[in-house]
């Protein structure tokens, strides 16, 4: 295992969509480990490293509201784009006022988690690049802070609040008590094959904390 913090993320709303529910959104009951690792590539990200996801500490009661949003009903086609590269004219935009649609969203309020993790070397570093340089860069940044782009749970409208958990420090008191099935959850999406394949996890909640299988050792589902 490689150098490892513990970080405090919480905000005032989130949404880690369902991948079976395609028109209206609806969020899973915790925060998903691609979410949590989003959290943290978008503090610190190199590739010479990886983040691995150990724990998800569960810290508030799970509340859920309902509310109705504004989206538009497509995105710009990937054809249009490519005659646009080609040099063709082509109209690049969207028309939200003729595109305009309502969707219900059923999302989680008031959160707060904190994120065990650790990174592991990818392979793709230099000869400079060792664990104690990025431990220090990754601890540093995330005790000032300091992001490459502001981190958000699930969608980019509801935005992340995060500090270090320093080794000393006491982790926060979790709510929640006794053990809680949250059903399958997504743990991640596996990019060595063709193709994209999504992989789930058995989610069981004890007294507030989530342990994440690792891909590897085949705890997972397709």
């Amino acid at each position: 295992m490689g150098y490892g913090l513990q970080l405090l993320v919480w905000g005032d709303y989130a949404c880690f969509t369902r991948p079976e529910m395609k028109a209206e959104r609806v969020s899973y009951d915790v925060m998903t480990p691609s979410a949590a690792r989003g959290i943290l590539e978008a503090i610190y990200w190199k590739p010479a490293i990886k983040w691995v996801i150990d724990k998800i500490h569960v810290l508030n009661e799970i509340k859920f509201d309902n509310v109705r949003r504004n989206e538009v009903g497509g995105k710009i086609s990937a054809v249009n784009v490519k005659r646009a590269m080609k040099g063709k004219p082509v109209l690049l935009c969207q028309y939200a006022t003729e595109e305009r649609q309502q969707r219900a969203t059923l999302l989680l309020r008031d959160v707060a988690y904190v994120i065990e993790a650790h990174f592991k070397m990818s392979g793709e570093g230099g000869p400079d690049d060792t664990h104690e340089k990025h431990y220090a860069m990754a601890t540093r940044r995330a005790r000032r802070g300091q992001c490459f782009q502001q981190p958000y749970f699930g969608c980019r409208e509801f935005p992340a609040k995060f500090r270090l958990i320093e080794e000393d420090e006491p982790v926060p008191y979790s709510v929640h008590r006794g053990e809680k099935d949250l059903g399958w959850i997504l743990l991640d999406i596996d990019y060595s094959g063709d193709e994209l394949n999504p992989q789930f996890f058995r989610a069981l909640m004890k007294d507030g904390i989530i342990e994440i299988p690792r891909l590897e050792r085949g705890a997972v589902a397709k």
